[in-house]
């Protein structure tokens, strides 16, 4: 088996069944399976994927355990050289699977791969490259430098703006929703880290798969959508939470020892600050949207 898909569906049946449509359109010459993940969807999601794809493998969780161990749950099924992170709520072209597992096979060397995303009003979903979330880049991301100066190599460490979406280039890391990973590489860091639950995983997976010494690419040759933030602007409260312990998570595991107390302190502090200022404007956004 050259590649093992995983895709992890909670409530989200439509954007579903239209991903997986598009990865059985694929023109392929490699083997791949799809594993899906629910984790207990209330829409009947489980039972309609059995229906329409009976040759995926199907995992039903009882409870939403998060995107970090649902993937991993599906890791532990998977059979292909490869691993690929997919999201529910993308949808890929024909190529985009030749193109990525060619590139893989022609460079050993590159351990995790991610192509172009954009999102459905055709613009760059610009989580699909990115630097590690260093506490200056961290600093300029969260507080509007990056997009003031888009250009500037200085504030945009984080969604490295200065660099030309169209072409090839290592980065520090890719974004979950598409993520094309070496079985070498996952067998030499391991599995998804469990404590983070729906963001910063990917980044986590990324810093440690660097560190091992595997190459992390960013090859835009293929382009998939991604309908990110579909549904509405409103965010329930446990996604705002998760986002912002998701921060404090990696700033803790991979850069607390790294830097001295002040700027530690700093750093919990902008987790704070962002995080409130998330709450109240996404609640002026609901009573706007009421």
């Amino acid at each position: 088996m050259d590649l093992s898909i995983l895709i992890v569906n909670y409530n989200t049946q439509e954007l579903t069944l239209a991903c997986l449509h598009s990865i059985y359109n694929s023109n392929t010459e490699y083997s791949y399976e799809i594993i899906l993940i629910d984790n207990a969807s209330k829409d009947d999601s489980v039972t309609e994927f059995k229906k329409q794809f009976p040759a995926a493998k199907i995992i039903a969780n009882n409870e939403n355990v998060g995107f970090a161990k649902a993937n991993n749950q599906g890791m532990r099924a998977a059979e292909g050289r490869y691993v690929l992170l997919l999201n529910s709520d993308t949808v890929i072209k024909p190529d985009t699977l030749d193109i990525m597992l060619r590139f893989m096979d022609d460079h050993p060397n590159i351990g995790a791969s991610g192509c172009k995303l954009v999102l459905p009003d055709g613009t760059l979903d610009k989580a699909c490259k990115r630097g590690f979330p260093t506490p200056s880049a961290s600093f300029y991301y969260a507080f509007g430098f990056s997009k003031l100066f888009p250009r500037n190599p200085r504030f945009n460490q984080y969604q490295l703006g200065y660099l030309d979406p169209d072409q090839e280039y290592p980065v520090d890391c890719l974004v979950g929703a598409f993520m094309l990973v070496r079985r070498e590489a996952i067998d030499q860091v391991g599995m998804l880290d469990e404590e983070f639950f729906m963001y910063g995983e990917d980044i986590d997976w990324c810093y440690r798969i660097k560190q091992n010494g595997w190459g992390i690419y960013y090859y835009p040759r293929t382009s998939i959508v991604h309908h990110k933030g579909a549904s509405s602007r409103r965010k329930p409260y446990k996604i705002i939470y998760e986002f912002h312990r998701a921060m404090y998570l990696f700033h803790q595991k991979h850069y607390r020892n790294k830097y001295p107390m002040l700027v530690n302190g700093l750093v919990y502090a902008g987790i704070g600050v962002k995080f409130l200022i998330s709450l109240v404007m996404n609640k002026l956004v609901r009573r706007k949207m009421s």
